[in-house]
């Protein structure tokens, strides 16, 4: 149990109170134009997609509240980072957003599904993970591309960014993706002060735009399946491995509960996916947050509140993507998934024995190709799955 009598002194509390807030900060700013780009790529107006933006805020905020408070652990939750980049790689499916709204929905089922039937998460962990990193690099290859192109389409607005991104991903890497979105923020408003656009007022309230779901076969198999597997292998599994390397042990089963509610809760509101913290989980529960390990759990409590706080400007951010000039947004979005890429391919081609069928998921994925109105990502999967099991058969 945590050290009542330390935390209830100011100085006890204040460093893990800021680890919380950075470990927001960081995770907000360095994503939420993937979450937008996927939103807008499925069928989400701009006022669904910045309904979406809020509603992943605040359930990933209580989801972060509720398990570091309840677990007296950091534990810290977030919206699923490649499941938005699988959404950007599938584009509209059939039925369109409400279609789209209904897969995030059966997601939501196949998590909840994951804690009450270990068997489910059995079988998601025989995915050998040469094959599911190798679909999600292909799914996130055409967004990395974006800045690349960009620097072409509109270099007066990416180049800024890029460079920013660079200076400080060589002196302060947390900071580099954030740091090249304020450099966009920039940008954008250089641009409306020199053509004069007004900003519509009511485009910065929050607020939700809620959608009736429909359930279609190539929206279920196209994109509620890949956005299950790919949150699974790429956000929860990897989530409870950071944690646990710094000494904690994450209730599988509860954790699954609260992140598959939280996304069955904000899915008719826009809301694709909630998971497990991966990457930015390291930010609350290492040392940096509190010397003393019993005491990190106030960061995840931070973490959460700051989540809360940051829905409130969802609408702002929102606004500033749909008012930026052409190519600067999806440059800090392909920015942004830069460290995500590297690491799937790595991972994807690591083992020489499997190395061959994840390039042939990787390329399918790549290959953005739709084959009865079900997205690449789903055959990508059954490819890579196919060629390996010929070449192992019997070996």
């Amino acid at each position: 149990m945590p050290d009542t009598a330390a935390i209830s002194r100011p100085n006890g509390v204040s460093r893990p109170i800021l680890a919380g807030v950075v470990t927001a900060l960081v995770g907000f700013t360095s994503s939420f134009a993937v979450v937008l780009t996927g939103l807008h790529a499925v069928g989400a107006t701009p006022a669904q997609a910045a309904s979406g933006l809020l509603t992943l805020s605040l359930t990933m905020g209580l989801a972060c509240i509720v398990l570091a408070w309840r677990y007296r652990m950091p534990i810290t939750a977030a919206w699923s980072t490649p499941g938005a980049a699988l959404l950007a790689a599938t584009g509209a499916v059939e039925g369109g957003w409400p279609a789209a709204v209904g897969a995030f929905l059966v997601a939501s089922a196949l998590i909840l599904l994951t804690a009450l039937w270990p068997a489910l998460g059995a079988l998601i962990a025989r995915i050998p993970p040469s094959i599911a990193q190798a679909m999600l690099a292909g799914v996130l290859l055409p967004l990395c591309l974006a800045p690349i192109t960009g620097l072409v389409a509109n270099p007066w607005g990416v180049v800024p960014v890029v460079v920013t991104w660079l200076i400080f991903a060589r002196f302060a890497p947390r900071w580099a993706v954030p740091l090249a979105f304020v450099t966009a923020a920039v940008v954008v408003a250089v641009t409306l002060v020199q053509a004069g656009a007004p900003v519509d007022p009511a485009l910065l309230l929050p607020r939700f735009e809620l959608t009736a779901p429909r359930f279609t076969v190539g929206a279920l198999v196209g994109l509620a399946l890949p956005l299950f597997i790919v949150t699974m292998a790429s956000q929860n599994v990897p989530g409870v491995a950071i944690m646990r390397s710094f000494g904690y042990e994450v209730p599988w089963r509860p954790a699954m509960l609260v992140t598959g509610l939280g996304t069955a809760l904000g899915a008719p509101a826009g809301g694709h996916a909630i998971n497990l913290a991966a990457i930015s989980a390291a930010l609350a529960a290492a040392p940096d947050a509190d010397p003393d390990p019993r005491r990190r759990w106030v960061a995840g409590v931070s973490t959460g509140a700051s989540y809360l706080v940051l829905g409130g400007f969802s609408a702002a951010f929102a606004a500033l993507v749909l008012l930026a000039p052409e190519a600067v947004i999806p440059a800090v979005a392909g920015l942004a998934l830069f460290a995500a890429f590297g690491s799937s391919v790595q991972q994807a081609i690591d083992d020489p024995g499997e190395r061959l069928p994840a390039v042939v998921t990787f390329l399918v994925a790549a290959s953005g190709v739709a084959v009865l109105g079900v997205s690449a990502a789903f055959w990508a999967l059954i490819a890579g799955l196919l060629v390996r099991t010929v070449l192992h058969t019997r070996r």
